[in-house]
């Protein structure tokens, strides 16, 4: 693991290591170079992907590649590594789903290319030269990436146009980088060499101003080729400089909802429904990314509020720990009873827990803008623990609960051999939570919060009616819950 403050890379070595080993070490002399605010800590992973894969990477060869580096990257965020190092070219052919699915940010070695060229160049990205003509790129790049397009992605603007060498009569920087005395063999002299001062003089011979290496390999021998007029780029420095100065933050990706699972499980389904039927989406692609820790063996959170059971906190804080680990944003915890918990765990956590609560109590006030007395259907631990009353008072509610007797139905309607924890939906379970409802809407409650994540699942309907016609809305929590964290999640996805 790293030291706290100190900025960690991981270098990926393992798809050219003599062009990830340069880049490698000139990360660390530029680290060491001075005037750096922070101590370096720079981790290589030197396990080798070789193969066809490596020089036609496609089909069955391109899917062991993706597979290969993000098990890469998920190793390095095990070893508590923040940023990843990428020296493959070909590899950011598919750097935007390489980066949506990775727990870590990786520095865009093409980015951090064009910005040197730009500058170099002297002018900006949309611009274009005093002539009014195009300013060239010449690209050293294997086949992979020359048939990928890569530059020509990142050197859109109309200001430029990428030239790559003629392959008249043979593909010479593939030869150089691949072929059989080629660079990758540890051929660092003669034909690699003679192969590369061709391809660049046909660069320059086309207009080129300037000549980018689009192998790492190529870096370990520019200094030997043919002196030109156009400059030679050292891409394997100007990456790790950039790298090292890079400032721009983790990149963006989707918005992650954690979710504390299995208390109770039927209750988490109800709560992911919920969330997908909130969501406004078009295609799969559009709904909301979550990582849900399905946790049935959390101590019963109603069992140790009334006395009779272990203390759940811990493992509560562990399941949060683990969504956090897994880089939610917020955390979600489907459970009304567990909120009981949540002022002791919350101080030790770094994402939020959307506290279902007080979103409810918030709920209410805005849709009742009149009301004054609100009653609670939930568990005896809930009512005892005082969660609802406390939120309630903060908002100028009054909290109404059941009668003893009718208290004792509704722990039977959730907990009882036919109860609702047990699967049941209907029959005695239904009879004994609409009993407890009646009674609470015969005294003139005219909002009832169904306090118990598995009481919606018996109480489907947004209004109670009586059999002496009483009425009152019921309020679910589980739904509201699902609904803010929807809009948190859009907010997030707007406002990164």
């Amino acid at each position: 693991m790293t030291s706290k403050g100190r900025r960690s890379f991981g270098v990926i070595g393992g798809f050219g290591p003599l062009g990830s080993a340069d880049v490698a070490s000139k990360l660390a002399l530029a680290s060491s170079g001075g005037g750096e605010r922070e101590p370096v800590e720079i981790a290589y992973d030197p396990r080798p992907f070789g193969g066809a894969a490596l020089l036609a990477p496609d089909g069955e060869c391109m899917t062991e590649r993706k597979l290969y580096l993000i098990d890469a990257i998920l190793d390095f965020a095990r070893r508590g590594i923040d940023t990843v190092i990428l020296p493959c070219f070909f590899s950011h052919t598919f750097i935007d789903e390489l980066q949506a699915n990775s727990p870590l940010v990786i520095v865009d070695m093409i980015d951090a290319v064009r910005s040197h060229v730009l500058r170099t160049l002297g002018r900006a990205a949309s611009g274009r030269a005093a002539s009014g003509r195009a300013r060239r790129i010449g690209v050293l790049a294997t086949a992979a990436t020359r048939e990928a397009r890569l530059f020509e992605r990142y050197f859109a603007s109309p200001g430029f146009e990428v030239l790559h060498p003629r392959r008249d009569d043979g593909d010479r920087v593939t030869e150089a980088v691949y072929g059989e005395h080629g660079i990758r063999s540890g051929q660092l002299f003669g034909l690699p060499i003679a192969l590369l001062d061709e391809a660049c003089a046909d660069l320059v011979a086309q207009g080129a101003e300037v000549i980018v290496p689009g192998a790492t390999e190529i870096a370990l021998i520019a200094n030997r080729l043919a002196p030109l007029a156009a400059p030679i780029l050292d891409t394997n420095s100007i990456y790790a400089r950039h790298a090292l100065h890079w400032e721009g933050g983790p990149s963006r990706r989707p918005f992650k909802v954690g979710v504390v699972g299995g208390v109770g499980p039927a209750a988490t389904v109800d709560f992911m429904q919920k969330i997908v039927a909130s969501t406004p989406a078009a295609r799969d692609q559009d709904h909301i990314k979550l990582i849900v820790e399905q946790n049935p063996q959390i101590p019963d959170r109603t069992g140790y509020l009334v006395g009779d059971g272990p203390d759940p906190t811990l493992s509560l804080y562990a399941t949060c720990k683990k969504l956090e680990a897994g880089h939610a944003d917020i955390i979600a915890i489907p459970c009304n009873t567990a909120h009981a918990y949540v002022d002791r765990i919350q101080p030790r956590l770094s994402v939020p827990i959307v506290n279902m609560l007080t979103e409810t109590v918030a709920y209410l006030r805005e849709r009742f803008p009149r009301l004054r007395e609100v009653g609670v259907l939930a568990t005896t631990g809930t009512v005892a623990s005082g969660v609802y009353r406390r939120a309630l008072a903060a908002q100028g509610l009054y909290e109404v609960v059941p009668g003893a007797e009718l208290q004792a139905r509704v722990m039977n309607a959730i907990y009882g051999e036919k109860g609702v924890k047990a699967g049941f939906t209907s029959g005695q379970c239904v009879a004994d939570i609409r009993a407890a409802a009646a009674e609470l809407a015969e005294r003139g409650v005219q909002a009832i919060i169904l306090g118990c994540t598995e009481l919606p699942l018996l109480l489907p309907e947004p209004e109670f009616e009586s059999l002496d016609g009483a009425r009152a809305a019921l309020v679910d929590p589980t739904a509201i819950l699902a609904k803010r964290c929807v809009a948190r999640a859009l907010e997030g996805a707007a406002h990164p």
